[in-house]
């Protein structure tokens, strides 16, 4: 159940249910459905009533930390004079989001949970779709070599981002964003055979 066709009180007992499972799930890497309840200070029963189960809880809480995502990195237009200096800021600010945001390191794992393993393959192609349209831009600007097919490309570059983001946030202490971002760059570049404009 979304926000629309709630009542505004509705709308949001809904949105501090979502609020408690996210620090829940972010504190303890559970999502309990009572635990969520208590923290939100509401009856055991209300989560049910908007979400219908525990996997309805935690497929709300992924698709929103996915929404902030593609708000902030996937969809945003950054600045730049050039292919190469917003999709730059674009891998910074990818970096930024998940070492801010307290519930990547448990997004970026695997709950195992079908609902939710839909959101995120649904997620991902369109993050494919948005970023492979990205990368024919490159292509068209003779940054990324033609012969590349971008689809690809941004699917291996997505998975190996987040993989490497999911290692670092696992560290303790976590190594330093900007090296991060740095290398992150570096392998984003070389993955796509980023070349300077002749």
């Amino acid at each position: 159940m979304s926000d629309e066709g709630l009542s505004r009180r509705g709308a949001t007992a809904r949105k501090r249910l979502l609020a408690a499972a996210h620090t829940e799930l972010s504190e303890t890497g559970e999502l309990e459905v009572a635990a969520v309840a208590r923290r939100a200070g509401v009856s055991v029963g209300l989560p049910y009533r908007y979400f219908g189960s525990r996997s309805g809880l935690l497929t709300a809480v992924i698709a929103d930390f996915y929404d902030r995502l593609d708000e902030t990195v996937t969809y945003a237009e950054f600045p730049g004079n050039d292919w190469r200096a917003r999709e730059h800021a674009r891998v910074v600010a990818w970096v930024n989001f998940l070492y801010d945001d307290p519930l990547a390191p448990v997004a970026l794992g695997r709950f195992g949970d079908a609902e939710t393993a839909g959101v995120e393959r649904q997620r991902l192609q369109q993050a494919i779709e948005v970023g492979a349209r990205n990368m024919a831009q490159g292509q068209q600007q003779g940054m990324v070599p033609a012969d590349r097919d971008p689809e690809l490309l941004v699917a291996a570059v997505l998975g190996g981002v987040h993989m490497a983001v999911a290692v670092a946030l696992t560290r303790n202490p976590r190594p330093d964003r900007t090296r991060v971002a740095d290398q992150v760059w570096q392998f984003v570049a070389g993955a796509t055979g980023f070349q300077e404009e002749q």
